[in-house]
């Protein structure tokens, strides 16, 4: 899936906010764009599978995928990055909840 400017633009805003909040090398930021943007690429092909899936159907999806996306972080981030990725999931699923509960 080709991503447009603006899906890269949110790629590269989201990879600096955790590069500054994880304080990560370059190597790290590199591979956690890259996860993004695979991430990204499936949820696009989801939603281009599914036109009229809803919030609710969105958030299953993602946390369908959960577990392999925290396995490809934990190839490159250190202990204490990854208690911190841990806590930006927790807000993550928390808003997703309120999201879909609206």
């Amino acid at each position: 899936m080709n991503l447009t400017q603006e899906q890269r633009d949110q790629i590269l805003s989201e990879v600096k906010r955790f590069s500054s909040d994880l304080n990560l090398t370059p190597e790290q930021q590199e591979k956690l764009q890259t996860a993004f943007q695979a991430a990204r690429g499936k949820l696009g092909d989801y939603m281009s599978e599914h036109p009229s899936a809803t919030r609710s159907d969105i958030a299953k999806e993602l946390s369908s995928h959960r577990d392999q996306i925290r396995q490809r972080v934990v190839n490159f981030l250190s202990p204490d990055q990854l208690k911190k990725w841990d806590a930006e999931v927790v807000k993550a699923k928390q808003f997703l909840g309120q999201q879909t509960a609206a």
